[in-house]
């Protein structure tokens, strides 16, 4: 008898599973030991680094002088609606006085019955008291066409105040929408650069200059060191005034949107060292660039505003002999620093 064997059974596509796991495999190694350093994104240079830090830190000085400016006119609307509203409270007292003489009027002319002055001649049995009378009625006429003329007034006055306020209530609501966007996009701006600066070591952001807190205080009053004084002569007292506030304030941090006067942005700091000096100038850069008459660089005198970038997006004071003091960024306090440090834009003397 022979021997039964059940036959074996062919997989269809067997060796191709295979062949296609081991390849599977293969390829998730090699991915895994090649394609995993491969496809990362190299680590930036600490010069790198430093070059977007910079970019981040001018995009957001930008920012910021397109918040101040948006800031400005959005505290100037709330006072003229302030004001608006103000003058329609007295509008509103005056009118409701006009009212109430308008009423006593009305109610002596209720109390007389309202009768034809002919028919009341006739009735009267004593007829010059009653002319007597009719002469107050007819004064009394008159005074009230005049309180009917002022209620009338006073209501279109009021109107129009009203009108005028939901104007200025329209701008403010804008310019305060528009300092939410410029608002996030410095703080943005300002975080992006933070994170980039925490990838570095200490030793790093000492080299490159962008150490904060203490170290940057103690920069600033290693710089301050031999610039104790102005290091030329002033055109005039109020410039000078202006470059002895600026002299003062070396080391105080920079705050984005800070006037003083513990802590200032960089037209902050311009505006409020001419403040001290009893000059009042914009609050922005591209306007303060317009405040006084424009210099040459070669004709620099101390207490001159020096502009820097395309956009006009930073100031800083300047001091004589090639140096300002500005307020850079977050990462420096307000410091001595060479006008040839950022691009040159203008100038402009105040005073």
């Amino acid at each position: 008898m022979g021997t039964h064997r059940r036959p074996r059974q062919r997989v269809t596509g067997g060796g191709r599973a295979r062949t296609a796991a081991t390849i599977t495999l293969a390829g998730a190694a090699t991915a895994t030991g090649l394609g995993g350093t491969g496809h990362a994104d190299p680590q930036p240079t600490a010069a790198q680094v430093r070059a977007k830090v910079d970019k981040l830190y001018q995009q957001a000085e930008v920012a910021t002088e397109k918040y101040n400016g948006a800031k400005e006119k959005a505290d100037a609307a709330e006072q003229r609606l302030e004001k608006l509203r103000d003058q329609a409270a007295r509008k509103e007292d005056r009118l409701n006085s006009a009212r109430e003489a308008l009423g006593s009027v009305a109610a002596a002319q209720y109390r007389s019955g309202g009768l034809d002055p002919a028919v009341q001649l006739m009735l009267s049995a004593d007829p010059d008291r009653y002319l007597d009378g009719a002469a107050f009625v007819e004064r009394a006429g008159s005074r009230q066409t005049a309180a009917v003329g002022r209620v009338r007034k006073e209501l279109r006055d009021i109107e129009r105040l009203r009108g005028a306020a939901r104007v200025e209530l329209t701008s403010l609501t804008s310019r305060r929408a528009e300092l939410k966007r410029h608002r996030e996009a410095v703080t943005g701006k300002l975080e992006t650069a933070r994170r980039l600066l925490s990838r570095l070591t200490a030793e790093e952001r000492a080299r490159l200059g962008q150490g904060t807190g203490n170290r940057a205080s103690r920069a600033s009053a290693d710089d301050r060191a031999p610039l104790s004084a102005p290091s030329a002569q002033a055109p005039n007292s109020r410039a000078a005034a202006a470059v002895a506030y600026a002299y003062q304030k070396l080391g105080s941090p920079y705050v984005w949107g800070a006037t003083g006067p513990n802590a200032f942005d960089c037209s902050g700091l311009t505006q409020a060292a001419y403040r001290a000096a009893g000059v009042s100038l914009p609050r922005t850069t591209y306007a303060q660039i317009d405040a006084g008459r424009r210099v040459a660089r070669s004709e620099l005198a101390p207490g001159d505003l020096v502009f820097f970038y395309s956009g006009i997006s930073h100031v800083g004071i300047y001091v004589g002999k090639g140096q300002m003091i500005h307020a850079p960024n977050p990462s420096a306090p307000v410091r001595v620093a060479p006008v040839d440090q950022m691009p040159f834009a203008g100038a402009a003397r105040v005073v």
